[in-house]
C-alpha cells in the first residue's frame, strides 16, 4: 500500500514523485517506458524552471551532462528585433529528453520512491467514488488513497475519470524538429513570419534543436516535403536559413499535428492531474516542460501538506490561463495588429523593456503585469521621448 501512485515518470510525474519521497511519502511512479527513452518536446526549461531545478539540487547534474546554458535570446518579430537576456540574470537550458528525463527519473529513486518502468496501466481502481489505486494491462495492482496523472496530453488517468474540460482550443500549428551540427549558436533564436514561427536552441552534444511551424491548415501539404518547407522557412530568418543548410542534420525530422490546447478540471476525489495532462498548450512558447516542473512543486506541496485540490487548481489556473492565452493566439501565427507592431518596436528601444517581455516567457514576469494598461503606456511614452 502506497501513499500516492504518480503516473507517468516523464518531468512533472518524475519530479511529483521525488517531491513527495522527499517528504517521507511512500511513493510508486509507472511509466510504460523505459529510460534514458526520447519523447517529442519543446526542449526549452524556461528560467523558472531552471531555478527549480537548481532549489531542488538537479541543475549541476544536468549541466554536467554537458547541457548548454542560453542566457541571452534574439527574438525576431517580423523585423522587430528583441534581443537580450533574461531578467534576473536568468537562463534556459534546452536539453535532450534522453538526458533530463533519465536525471529526473534516477532522482525520483534516489529520493526513496518506487519505480516500475515498462508498466502499461491498464485502468483505475475505485473505492465507491474515489480512486484508490491503478491495474495494471498485466492485472497487477497497486493501491493507494491518491493517484496523480502525469500522463501527458492523451492522459488514460484524466479518460478514466473523466476530467473535464475547462477550457479548449483546437490544434492550431504543425510542427518539425530534428537536431543539427555544425551551427554557430551562441544564442537562442525565435522567429514570427506570417504563417510561420521558427526557433533554434543549442542542445547536447553541439547540436543544434531547428524547429519550424506552420498553420494547421497547411498539415497536408507540409507533411508531403517537411524537411523542404523547414528549410524555405528558415531561409526567411536572417542567416539562419544559411547556417543550417551549411551545417548537416544529425538526425531523423520529427513532424507533428498532435498539438491540443486543452485545460482540464485538476483534482478529483483520490486524484490529480500533473503537466500536460491537466494542462497542454501549443508549442510555440516552449512552456511544457517548466510547467511540468511546476505542477509537480504544487501538487506535492497541497498532498503532502494535505491541500485541497481547490487550492490547487485556483493556483494552477491563475498562473496558467493567461499564458494559455497567450500561447494559443501566437500559434494563430497571424501578423501582428498594427498596435501589436508599435508597441513590440517600443519595446525593442529599451533593454528594460526587453527584458521584461522576455521574462512573460521566461515564467518570471506575470503575463497580466506586462499587459498592465500601466506598463504598456510607460513603454510607449519612453519610445516617444526617445
Amino acid at each position: 500500500m502506497y501513499d500516492v501512485i504518480v503516473v507517468g515518470a516523464r518531468p512533472a510525474g518524475a519530479a511529483t514523485a521525488m517531491l513527495l519521497a522527499q517528504r517521507g511519502l511512500r511513493v510508486l511512479a509507472v511509466d510504460r517506458a523505459r529510460f534514458p527513452s526520447d519523447t517529442l518536446s519543446t526542449h526549452q526549461i524556461q528560467p523558472a524552471g531552471v531555478a527549480r531545478l537548481q532549489r531542488w539540487g538537479l541543475l549541476d547534474k544536468l549541466l554536467a551532462a554537458g547541457t548548454p546554458v542560453t542566457d541571452r535570446v534574439r527574438f525576431d518579430v517580423g523585423g522587430t528585433v528583441l534581443a537580450g537576456r533574461f531578467p534576473a540574470h536568468g537562463f534556459l537550458c534546452s536539453p535532450r529528453r534522453t538526458v533530463l528525463d533519465k536525471l529526473l527519473v534516477d532522482a525520483a529513486r534516489e529520493a526513496g520512491a518506487d519505480l516500475e518502468e515498462g508498466f502499461h496501466v491498464g485502468g483505475l481502481i475505485r473505492d465507491g467514488d474515489r480512486v484508490a489505486g491503478i491495474r495494471g494491462r498485466d492485472g497487477t495492482e497497486h493501491r493507494a488513497p491518491i493517484v496523480v496523472g502525469a500522463d501527458g496530453k492523451h492522459s488514460l488517468v484524466a479518460k478514466e475519470v473523466a476530467a473535464p474540460v475547462l477550457r479548449e482550443v483546437g490544434p492550431r500549428t504543425v510542427a518539425s524538429y530534428s537536431y543539427w551540427e555544425g551551427l554557430d549558436q551562441p544564442v537562442g533564436e525565435l522567429y514570427h513570419r506570417p504563417g510561420r514561427a521558427v526557433a533554434a536552441f543549442p542542445t547536447n552534444d553541439g547540436l543544434t534543436m531547428v524547429y519550424a511551424a506552420a498553420p494547421v491548415t497547411e498539415f497536408g501539404t507540409w507533411r508531403t516535403d517537411p524537411e523542404r518547407h523547414l528549410l524555405d522557412t528558415v531561409d526567411g530568418c536572417g542567416d539562419l536559413g544559411k547556417r543550417v543548410r551549411n551545417g548537416r542534420r544529425v538526425e531523423r525530422l520529427r513532424t507533428t499535428v498532435d498539438l491540443p490546447n486543452v485545460v482540464r478540471r485538476a483534482h478529483g476525489p483520490g486524484w490529480f492531474l500533473a503537466g500536460d495532462a491537466g494542462l497542454v498548450m501549443d508549442p510555440v512558447t516552449a512552456q511544457g516542460i517548466g510547467n511540468a516542473l511546476a505542477d509537480a512543486e504544487l501538487v506535492a506541496a497541497t498532498i503532502a501538506d494535505g491541500g485541497t485540490g481547490e487550492a490547487y487548481q485556483r493556483i494552477r489556473d491563475e498562473s496558467r490561463l493567461p499564458i494559455f492565452d497567450l500561447t494559443t493566439g501566437l500559434a494563430a501565427l497571424r501578423p501582428p495588429k498594427r498596435f501589436d507592431g508599435l508597441f513590440l518596436r517600443a519595446v525593442a528601444r529599451r533593454q528594460d523593456s526587453v527584458e521584461q517581455f522576455l521574462g512573460v516567457f521566461a515564467g518570471t514576469v506575470p503575463v497580466r503585469a506586462f499587459r498592465r494598461p500601466s506598463n504598456v503606456a510607460r513603454i510607449l511614452v519612453q519610445r516617444a521621448r526617445g
